[in-house]
């Protein structure tokens, strides 16, 4: 996490971001100076249960998973995807493949 904060730095200085939080310092209004709008977790099974948690108890909008460093835009489908769901990975995909 700490590798990937420090490269997104490296790489765009002009995106505010902030390094390794705690879950509630990220999200929790009362607890966060601001919102967050990207978490980036340390392993897949991690990540997969953050999603998860984030999605299904928090009622937040998540797109994903994003598969990067393909050649060519793919990317994954849930289990218990939505119709909404599969449309948002839809529009993402098409997203990616129109810029590269």
């Amino acid at each position: 996490v700490i590798e990937a904060w420090e490269l997104l730095k490296l790489r765009r200085p002009e995106l505010i971001c902030d390094g390794e939080l705690q879950l509630d310092t990220a999200l929790v209004p009362s607890v966060a100076a601001s919102k967050a709008n990207i978490l980036i977790f340390p392993n897949l099974e991690s990540a997969n249960i953050g999603y998860k948690l984030v999605q299904r108890l928090g009622n937040a909008k998540a797109v994903g998973p994003v598969l990067m460093g393909l050649q060519r835009p793919c990317n994954d489908l849930s289990r218990g995807c939505s119709t909404e769901d599969i449309e948002g990975v839809m529009v993402f995909t098409a997203l990616q493949a129109s810029q590269s």
